[in-house]
């Protein structure tokens, strides 16, 4: 669709995922700075690959500003073939809720045709589910892939995804 010279792609892919496993190794760090461990560090750039080998291409990558969040979509986007200059970190992303991740989906540049989320449970399996009922958890470094037939992102919510993918480290 052309509006005005800006071209709305037909179809929308959100891409959800839980960021990978964290260390709680020392109870002294904050929150937004716990690190990825072991195995947080080899299924990111695992997930990232299997998504390559699908095809997925995002256009925009957003993660949220803790550190387990930010390094896993680093990793996923380096699978990917995307810079990590690419990334852009979204405060409302942490500590946030579905809702307000819906907020920020409906808010996306109509022109953009995938974008990735990376981010927190409680509110990601929940938004996953609320897009499709099949999708009861999201564990860590999970990936649910949702294609819309929508011109807009504002639509995201309200019609039922064409298709739905989900994967884990562990499938």
């Amino acid at each position: 669709m052309d509006f005005g010279g800006i071209v709305c792609l037909p179809m929308k892919t959100l891409t959800l995922v839980r960021h990978a496993k964290s260390s709680r190794d020392d109870p002294g760090v904050p929150d937004r700075d716990r690190p990825l461990n072991d195995r947080g560090r080899n299924d990111a750039p695992a997930m990232g690959r299997r998504l390559a080998g699908r095809g997925a291409k995002p256009e925009l990558v957003v993660a949220s500003p803790a550190l387990r969040a930010l390094t896993t979509a680093e990793l996923i986007a380096e699978g990917l073939g995307l810079a990590r200059g690419e990334i852009v970190v979204d405060e409302r992303l942490y500590a946030s809720s579905a809702s307000r991740l819906l907020e920020v989906v409906r808010g996306l540049d109509a022109r953009l045709g995938h974008v990735m989320l990376v981010g927190h449970n409680p509110e990601f399996t929940e938004l996953a589910h609320r897009l499709s009922k099949s999708i009861e958890d999201m564990p860590t470094c999970a990936v649910a892939e949702f294609r819309f037939d929508a011109s807009s992102w504002s639509e995201v919510g309200d019609v039922a995804p064409e298709k739905v993918t989900f994967d884990t480290p562990k499938d």
